[in-house]
């Protein structure tokens, strides 16, 4: 009796270590059960595109929260940081084309540009932290005001437009265009004969927006700097005795997050050929919820980019899904609390799980 209840005991603990660890792959596998169940043909591959292409905000800000929140720290910004990218970058470009510049140089120079200042906002953040001792909570939260009012100043109380048609084609255009049988063409939709199909694979947006995570998620993996960041947020007076120059990496960690967020800002002004001063306000939560989901510490050392992407498709699915449904976006934010609310809880209750190394 004695050897059957060990038995049992460790088979309950074997499924509760799984569950522990893998808790928001199956969750994610729920939600995609439940939402097809509802709304047919929702298991698709259109509705997949649609979730990464909609969802490409909340994977470019979750991924540079995940930096940041291993450090220990957190970046209330990027929502706006990313808007103000919109706002500037559509200004940018319009001005080039103004000019008398082509599309595609306008576009080029107006984005170039745009990444290039949004540095400044994350350089500012990592100053007031690491320099100045600002509590990061603090930091970024002044940063989240100031983003908000520089972008409505340029503004002036119109959305930002008058951008080139070429914007719209790589915004919303493809990858890779297939007909069935005949014809495959990278970039540009070929020209074929009313009522023939054309297949439409990957979104140009999602195939720019994980080029760069892919970038900063084998940074993190597998270099120094990764190894640093981890450093930092595990014991930050063992990095310092370790030799790591702390002040410098974490404002270059919080350059990285304002390059993110303004990357997303313009792959938003790809998207809708606009800038809007609060286009990532909506994000800002879904992109730390994505890394607690993930199982990222909100105490640091701790977090990878690939479990963040995965909690960012949980909380694109369920937008997703419930738009689908019909359902309103209010009822998305209780959700999103919710799900903030359990993947703390199993954190607190299975951090040695939830916490376990690959």
């Amino acid at each position: 009796m004695a050897e059957v209840a060990d038995s049992l005991h460790a088979r309950r603990q074997k499924l509760y270590s799984l569950f522990g660890r893998y808790w928001a792959f199956f969750f994610l596998v729920l939600e995609l059960i439940f939402f097809t169940s509802l709304a047919r043909g929702f298991f698709s591959l259109r509705v997949l595109q649609n979730i990464l292409f909609f969802g490409t905000p909340i994977f470019l800000l979750g991924t540079a929260e995940t930096y940041v929140i291993i450090t220990g720290g957190i970046d209330l910004s990027v929502g706006f940081v990313m808007g103000f990218a919109t706002v500037l970058a559509a200004k940018l470009v319009a001005a080039f084309v103004a000019l008398g510049m082509g599309p595609a140089v306008s576009i080029a120079l107006g984005l170039g540009f745009t990444l290039a200042i949004g540095l400044i906002p994350g350089f500012i953040n990592g100053t007031l932290v690491a320099r100045l001792n600002v509590p990061p909570f603090i930091a970024t939260f002044a940063m989240f005001g100031i983003s908000h009012g520089v972008s409505e100043l340029l503004l002036g109380g119109v959305w930002a437009k008058n951008l080139p048609h070429l914007a719209n084609a790589i915004g919303n255009g493809f990858f890779l265009y297939i007909v069935p049988g005949k014809i495959l063409s990278f970039f540009q939709r070929p020209t074929v004969q009313r009522g023939q199909q054309v297949l439409e694979i990957v979104p140009n947006v999602v195939v720019i927006t994980f080029f760069f995570i892919l970038i900063v998620a084998f940074i993190l993996k597998r270099t120094r700097f990764g190894q640093h960041t981890y450093a930092i947020g595990g014991n930050i007076d063992a990095a310092v005795k370790a030799g790591i120059n702390v002040k410098r990496h974490l404002v270059r960690v919080y350059m990285l997050s304002s390059f993110l967020a303004t990357l997303a800002g313009c792959i938003y002004v790809l998207k809708y050929v606009t800038g809007k001063g609060d286009a990532g306000a909506p994000f800002l939560l879904d992109s730390i919820v994505a890394v607690v989901i993930g199982g990222a510490s909100l105490y640091g050392g701790k977090g990878t980019v690939g479990r963040t992407i995965l909690g960012c498709f949980i909380l694109a699915t369920l937008e997703t899904g419930l738009r689908v449904l019909g359902v309103s976006t209010f009822d998305k934010y209780i959700a999103v609390g919710v799900i903030l609310i359990v993947a703390v809880l199993i954190d607190q209750f299975s951090p040695e799980l939830v916490h376990k190394e690959d």
